[in-house]
Formats: structure tokens, C-alpha cells, sequence
């Protein structure tokens, strides 16, 4: 759910592609209003000095003509070439007084520029700044052609101008936004088949392979994720090889020590009780007060041989592939059962169907459930097991699969099928028959262990198992 709440990729790079044309936009404006407003500064400043030129030639014209009379300062000839919208001209004598101004009136074409801008651009360039010559006659100054541009119109005009950048970057941003996501859409199709792969991988289908893209940059990553899964498929085969033979020595070396206590153990054990009765004989001839004595030495070595008979069962099972899965869970349930003390703690329900699985199945399902309800029985936190075996059709195939569940209701962290042996046992059993396992815990009492395994084993692996 997380993952729908961030940001996607191709908007986060169409929005920095956005933030980034925007930039250069702005850029590019403050550029042309900065060469704009040197241009009108030095237009100005040449109108200046042809004013201030003319009205020397003015000037001396004057005085050589002896003609003091004629009008001085004149203007009309330079502001008739010169007058643009918002230019002004004017001649400032050498008190400080303007003695002729002229000024052109404001373009009707420019509008009128936002507040927000006039107060930026103002503080920026300061417009309306004077551009001023020296009017000079036979070396003294007698005052100074000024030309400016009215502020309002400067500022309108380079609103205009900023406003078709403006308008530019209205049209074409939208517009390279739309290309830019098409072309990272199109660039970063690959990454849903990238995505897939890796969901594939992590539901532990290893055959998963991506095929080879246009960009290098996802080739790499093609190339990589192909050589891992390999790598993964040959490291849990190899594990999974590593487990069926742990397994097959763990149960030789039960049997062998089945073996060992039986023929060693067991008949030491027959000889005491031997001994016992023989003792018992004499004493009840000779010395009738050691009976006791004979009768507690044969207790207890019928006791051990007891015990010894459930070590030898737990250690040595019996051959499922003779019996058949079912007869023998059957005989395994039923020896739980009777040593319950009368309680009935544990059932069992079969599928009618399981008596034809190679014996790697049978043998593997066989020790499962023998971990589980030996640990049930040493742990009376569980009331009741309940164990279910079922045969299942797979859709894909018409392949078949088993199906074991067992339920117990004991304590959380306490449940029969977490004590002794544990998860990691059961799942190295169940890994080398190439199925799964599944463990959960009820939020107050209770667990349940579910396990599918394929009917149909490898000829390598049954030969392992065996």
C-alpha cells in the first residue's frame, strides 16, 4: 500500500525536467531584460551626444555669424530624428535649469505591466536613469544635453518583452513535460518485466529470467539478475542435495544405533531379567527375605525394556513401504494413544488415496509427523492433536500433491509442534522433498502446521531418501 503513496519515477524526472527548463526560462528572461536595458542606456547615451554636438555647432554658428539673437538653445531638428515613445531630451543650463525639454508620449501597445513586477525590475535596473553630455564653447561648459527614458515606459516595454518569454514558456513547457514522461514512460517499460522477475524469484520460482533490453544501463541489470538466479538455483540445489544426505545419514545412524540397543542393550537387559527370575527361584528355597530384592530387579528391568521398546520405535520405524503410510501412522497415533494414560489427545483423519507414494514421501511424512506428536506428548500444555493427510489434484498439470495439517491447542510459543526438533527439522525434511511449509499461531491458544508436498518425487532424490 506504501509503495502507491510515492512519488513515481517518471513524474519526479518530468518534474525536474520541468524546474530545470523553468530555471533556463527565467535565465534567459533576466538575460534579455539585462541586454535590453544596456541597449536603451546606450541608445540614450549616443542621443545625448548628438544632442549636446548639435547644440555646439549651434553655439558656434552664433558666434560666427555675430548673430546673438538667434534662439539657443534649439532641439527640434535632433528630437524630430530622434523621438521615440517614452524618450526624453532636454537642454540643462549650467545653474541647474532646464531651458528646453522634450519628451515623446508612451506606446498604447504595451499595457500595463503587474505591480509585482514593476517594484522587481525598479529595484533592479533602475530605470529611468539620465544619460548626460557636456555641451562645451571654446573649452567652457555652458551646460549639458540630458536624454532618458520615462520609467513607466521602460518598465512596460520590458514587460512586453518578458511577457512573450512568458508566453513561450506557457506553450512549451506543458509540452516538453508531455514528451519528456512519453519518453521516460517508453525508456522505463523494461522495469514492470524487471518487477515481475523479482515477485517470481521471491515466490521461490528460480526460472525467472529476463530477457536482454535496449539500454545498457538495464542490460546490466538484466545480466546480473539472471546470473543470481542461477547462482540461487544451483545453491539450493546443491543445499537441498546436502539436506537428503544429512537426512539419509541421520537415519542410518538411528538405525544403527536401534541396532546397537537392541542386540547390546536389549539382551543385557533380557539377562538381568534372567538373572532376576533365577535369583527369585533360589531365594524363595534358600532365602525367602531377598524376594523383594528379585522382585524390584525384575520391575525395573521390565520397566527399562519398556522404555527401551519406545526408544527402539521412535529411533527404528517401521517400514512404510510394506505396511503403507497409513497403517503405520495408524500404529503410531494408537501407541501415543495408549500411553496417554486413558486421555486421547491425539486423532488422526486419512485419505483413502495415499497408499500408492514412493516410499521418499512415505518415509519423510512418516518422520514429520513422528517429531510432531512426540513432542505433543512431551509437552501436556496441548489438550488435543489433531493430525489430517490429505490427497490433492493440482490445477497445473493434473499434478498430485499431500497435504498435512496438525492442529494442537497449546500455549503460543509452547505448541506441540515448536518443542524438541522444532520448525527447522520439519523444513529441512519437507525442503528435500521439494515441498513447503507453513507455520502459524493462534492470538491465544493453538497452531497449526501446514504442509504440501508433491506425490511424484525425483528418482535421485527417492534414491537418497531411501
Amino acid at each position: 500500500m506504501w509503495n502507491h503513496l510515492k512519488p513515481d519515477l517518471k513524474l519526479r524526472l518530468t518534474l525536474r525536467v520541468a524546474a530545470i527548463s523553468t530555471l533556463c526560462f527565467a535565465a534567459i528572461s533576466a538575460y534579455f531584460l539585462v541586454e535590453a536595458d544596456r541597449s536603451v542606456h546606450t541608445r540614450i547615451d549616443a542621443i545625448a551626444g548628438l544632442a549636446a554636438r548639435t547644440l555646439e555647432l549651434q553655439q558656434n554658428k552664433i558666434q560666427w555669424v555675430n548673430h546673438p539673437r538667434a534662439e539657443f538653445p534649439d532641439l527640434d531638428n535632433v528630437a524630430a530624428s530622434v523621438m521615440a515613445p517614452g524618450l526624453c531630451l532636454a537642454f540643462r543650463a549650467g545653474n541647474g535649469d532646464t531651458v528646453q525639454r522634450f519628451c515623446g508620449g508612451a506606446s498604447g501597445t504595451t499595457g500595463h505591466p503587474p505591480q509585482a513586477f514593476v517594484t522587481l525590475y525598479r529595484k533592479l535596473f533602475d530605470p529611468g536613469r539620465e544619460a548626460t553630455h557636456a555641451v562645451t564653447v571654446r573649452g567652457t561648459m555652458i551646460g549639458e544635453a540630458v536624454a532618458w527614458i520615462d520609467p513607466a515606459v521602460q518598465t512596460a516595454e520590458a514587460w512586453h518583452d518578458a511577457g512573450r518569454l512568458i508566453a513561450a514558456l506557457a506553450i512549451v513547457l506543458p509540452l516538453l513535460c508531455v514528451l519528456v514522461y512519453a519518453a521516460l514512460a517508453r525508456a522505463l517499460r523494461p522495469t514492470r518485466i524487471i518487477r515481475d522477475g523479482l515477485e517470481r524469484m521471491a515466490t521461490d520460482d528460480l526460472t525467472a529470467r529476463l530477457p536482454p533490453f535496449e539500454l545498457a544501463e538495464l542490460s546490466a541489470i538484466g545480466e546480473v539478475f539472471n546470473h543470481l538466479a542461477e547462482r540461487l538455483s544451483t545453491t539450493l540445489a546443491e543445499r537441498s542435495e546436502l539436506t537428503r544426505r544429512l537426512i539419509v545419514v541421520q537415519d542410518e545412524e538411528r538405525r544403527h544405533l536401534a541396532r546397537e540397543l537392541h542386540d547390546e542393550f536389549g539382551q543385557s537387559l533380557a539377562a538381568i531379567r534372567a538373572l532376576a527370575a533365577s535369583a527369585h527361584q533360589t531365594a524363595a528355597q534358600d532365602c525367602p527375605a531377598l524376594l523383594p530384592e528379585c522382585d524390584g530387579i525384575s520391575r525395573t528391568a521390565t520397566g527399562m525394556m519398556e522404555t527401551l521398546r519406545g526408544a527402539l520405535f521412535r529411533l527404528r520405524p517401521p517400514d512404510v513401504d510394506e505396511l503403507g503410510l497409513v497403517a503405520s501412522l495408524e500404529g503410531l497415533v494408537a501407541g501415543w494413544n495408549g500411553r496417554s494414560r486413558g486421555q486421547p489427545r491425539f486423532e488422526c483423519r486419512f485419505d483413502c488415496a495415499l497408499e500408492s507414494l514412493p516410499a521418499a514421501v512415505g518415509a519423510g511424512l512418516y518422520r514429520i509427523v513422528q517429531e510432531a506428536l512426540t513432542n505433543a506428548a512431551k509437552h501436556a500444555c496441548a489438550t488435543r492433536v489433531t493430525l489430517e493427510l490429505t490427497a490433492r489434484d493440482a490445477a497445473a498439470q493434473g499434478d498430485r500433491t499431500i497435504e498435512l495439517y496438525i492442529a494442537d491447542d497449546g500455549r503460543p510459543g509452547d505448541t506441540a509442534v515448536t518443542a524438541g526438533m522444532g520448525l527447522l527439522g520439519m523444513r529441512e525434511r519437507v525442503a528435500a522433498l521439494g515441498g513447503r511449509l507453513s507455520f502459524e499461531t493462534g492470538a491465544d491458544r493453538g497452531a497449526t502446521l501446514h504442509v504440501v508436498i508433491p506425490a511424484s518425487v525425483h528418482p535421485t532424490v527417492m534414491e537418497r531418501a531411501a
